[in-house]
């Protein structure tokens, strides 16, 4: 389909608040059912949700050095003295590690204790599975351009949120 003809359609489609309307609604819906899961995950452990997340980042990102406190504040999107609190916390329960870099003393690098990452693994399979039974509808390919796109309107929304913000400014 040519670009003008493209035009009018996804005008349309802009315009019609319903479809909009559900969609938000879906996503909403989505980050529930994932906090849900991020919480029924956490109970395995003695932790919260948001607690678990920060294992998980930990997990993905670790490449035998640690990850930055800043790094995986980030990827979460919260606020690095949240993650400093919660990871305390978590060292205390003995599910991670938290030292300071070699490289700068300020920096401090969390990585995961050989109890979380035996647990993790024990958790594989099932996720494994879970993962399956979600993603079935997509190929690699259809998963790629999705995640993009959403990418995209994440970015978009971050960006809107600045500028309401700055327009309600008191």
């Amino acid at each position: 389909m040519s670009a003008t003809r493209k035009a009018p359609s996804r005008q349309r489609a802009i315009e019609s608040l319903d479809i909009i309307k559900r969609f938000t609604l879906e996503i909403s819906s989505i980050n529930c059912h994932l906090e849900e899961v991020r919480q029924i995950w956490g109970k395995t452990l003695g932790i919260s949700g948001p607690q678990w997340m920060i294992l998980i980042a930990i997990s993905d990102l670790d490449k035998d050095g640690g990850v930055p406190v800043n790094v995986v504040s980030k990827l979460l999107h919260v606020d690095p003295s949240f993650v400093t609190t919660q990871s305390k916390l978590l060292e205390q329960k003995g599910l991670l590690r938290r030292a300071s870099s070699p490289v700068d003393a300020r920096v401090v690098q969390m990585s995961l204790t050989d109890k979380t990452r035996k647990h993790m693994a024990s958790l594989a399979e099932q996720y494994s599975a879970i993962r399956k039974f979600v993603f079935e509808e997509f190929d690699e390919k259809e998963l790629t351009a999705f995640t993009a796109k959403l990418v995209t309107l994440n970015n978009r929304l971050e960006k809107v949120c600045l500028k309401v913000a700055s327009d309600f400014d008191f």
